[in-house]
C-alpha cells in the first residue's frame, strides 16, 4: 500500500491545525518571520509541534520537503524587503 505524497494540508493537520486553503493562506500572511529567524525556533510553535518540525526536517524526506515550502512561505515577506 503506497502512502500518498505529504502536503501542506498533510502538515498542517500533523501540526493540528485547521488545513483548509484559507487557513493555511491566512496562517502564512499572519505568522511571517523575520530571515534570521529558523522556522523551528518561531515563537508561535507549541513543544510537540517544534518538534514535529524538527524531526521531518533531519528527515531528509518527503516531508522535509513539505516543511522547507513552508519555511519559504513564512519567510516570503522578509525576503520580498530586502531585494
Amino acid at each position: 500500500m503506497n502512502n500518498p505524497r505529504p502536503r501542506m494540508t498533510h502538515l498542517f493537520e500533523q501540526l493540528g491545525l485547521d488545513a483548509s486553503e484559507e487557513a493555511i493562506a491566512e496562517f502564512i500572511s499572519t505568522h511571517q518571520l523575520d530571515r534570521d529567524t529558523f522556522i523551528n525556533d518561531a515563537n508561535y510553535w507549541t513543544d510537540a509541534q517544534r518538534q514535529f518540525i524538527e524531526e521531518k526536517m533531519k528527515s531528509d524526506g518527503e516531508w522535509a520537503i513539505v516543511v522547507d515550502q513552508l519555511n519559504e512561505s513564512l519567510h516570503e515577506d522578509s525576503v520580498n524587503q530586502s531585494k
